[in-house]
């Protein structure tokens, strides 16, 4: 089928063909399972709510847990407060969660259900709580859900609070729970005081310890999301995903925020080790420092398989900006960069890196789709493409190697264990593209070019 696209481009106004995104409710059900003893709920069908845990659960090859309303015929037509209320009793008798974060559907968007009056309504047990989020499926993606969840997180628990306390907040922004681990490792090699919010760490990589565990030991626990109004500064990792949420903390408890760009690569991991070295007055360690001497030399060693190569990348904006850096640190050429979220931002972003590494005839899209990056790619190719398993067929139409990064990677494992962010997950992504490429090179060599030294 996919031979089958065609070279001219038209503008498409209402009609997206493999899309570069899902829908907000996924983003949404992800924040909520980085809080620790959480259950999220779906306020719709129970079919939504199968296909946001069935996504889910095939990117991170683990449970995602998450109840629903079960929406019928009759709450579609007279509203879901009734079923919200029996399912929170029901949730609470029988998982026994500290927090439920309710977030709505499509379905229960259209019809207008009014969430904050149906949760004052609700006879809540003492010392648990209920909160909730806006996320219709036809809006945003899953990254607009995401941070809408945060935002609901903060609205309901964040307290304001004068006295300030010497902990820093890490916004981590939609990533694995490899890359969570690793920010918060390199935080505290920094001697950090935080609270990553949210952290899928421990949780969506939990050990398998030979029983089932609900609610397993990772997570931001509702006393430490209390505790955000009283933190020093927050770092907003990302600044298409957790600008708004700091916002809403910044409006709310008048906590400030530094938004900085997602630290994948050289300079964006210098960036994010040098504002909390700011912050808290310390000096990167001199393991770090070695780690960042390593990642320069693997680059210089490799270099001449990898400059000036053509590459496209797609998926997650702030995933795509991290990697678009990187590459060009590598001294490759982003010829498309591309996501389905929209985001001027995104663009402005991309423009601006392109314009710093100086780089030409290279685009930066948003709020666009696969078919557009293959028709792109069918009228001027590239070396490589990085992104989603939603690429792999692009890839096999136009014969192009595929270094599989961001969310979801459908068709791999041990992904979500293992960083992009930091220098460790940048060598990890040089060693990906680099073995991508001379995999390619190896392939297509003639007898007398097949090389043993590389």
């Amino acid at each position: 089928m996919l031979e089958a696209t065609p070279k001219e481009i038209k503008t498409r106004k209402a009609l997206r063909v493999n899309p570069c995104k899902t829908c907000e409710p996924v983003g949404a059900l992800y924040a909520a399972l980085g809080v620790h003893r959480c259950m999220p709920h779906s306020h719709g069908s129970q079919g939504c709510c199968s296909y946001h845990r069935t996504f889910l659960s095939r990117h991170f090859k683990e449970p995602a847990i998450a109840t629903t309303s079960s929406f019928t015929e009759g709450a579609s037509v007279f509203g879901g407060g009734s079923n919200l209320k029996t399912a929170v009793k029901n949730i609470f008798d029988i998982y026994n969660p500290d927090i439920i974060a309710v977030h709505t559907t499509c379905l229960s968007e259209t019809i207008g259900d009014d969430l904050n009056s149906y949760i004052e309504s609700i006879d809540i047990p003492e010392g648990k709580v209920v909160v909730h989020a806006n996320t219709p499926s036809y809006a945003g993606s899953h990254i607009v859900g995401f941070g809408n969840m945060m935002s609901g997180f903060i609205k309901y628990l964040a307290e304001k609070s004068q006295a300030k306390t010497d902990q820093i907040a890490i916004f981590p922004g939609f990533v694995n729970p490899g890359d969570m681990r690793e920010l918060k490792r390199l935080a505290k090699q920094m001697q950090v005081h935080y609270i990553m919010f949210p952290d899928t760490s421990g949780v969506l990589d939990a050990p398998n310890k030979g029983h089932y565990e609900m609610y397993p030991q990772g997570g931001t626990t509702v006393a430490e999301i209390r505790g955000l109004g009283a933190v020093k500064r927050v770092l907003a990792l990302g600044e298409v995903t957790c600008t708004p949420p700091a916002m809403v903390l910044q409006a709310k408890c008048g906590v400030n925020f530094t938004a900085l760009p997602l630290p994948i690569g050289i300079e964006a991991t210098d960036q994010y080790l040098m504002e909390l070295s700011r912050l808290v007055n310390t000096e990167v360690s001199d393991s770090l420092t070695e780690e960042r001497g390593q990642l320069v030399d693997v680059i210089l060693d490799a270099q001449q398989n990898f400059a000036k190569k053509t590459v496209a990348i797609y998926g997650d904006p702030d995933i795509v900006l991290g990697l678009t850096a990187f590459v060009l640190e590598m001294g490759m050429i982003p010829k498309y960069i591309l996501t389905g979220t929209k985001s001027d931002l995104f663009s402005k972003r991309g423009e601006a890196l392109f314009a710093k590494f100086g780089v030409s005839g290279c685009q930066a899209l948003n709020n666009e789709d696969l078919f557009t990056l293959h028709q792109l790619i069918k009228n001027d190719g590239v070396d490589l493409m990085i992104g989603t398993t939603h690429g792999k067929y692009i890839a096999r139409a136009e014969d192009i190697p595929l270094v599989r990064a961001g969310f979801p990677v459908l068709d791999r494992y041990v992904h979500s264990y293992m960083p992009l962010v930091g220098y460790r997950g940048a060598m990890r992504l040089l060693e990906m593209i680099c073995n991508a490429l001379l995999d390619r090179r190896d392939r297509d060599a003639a007898d007398e070019d097949f090389e043993l030294v590389m």
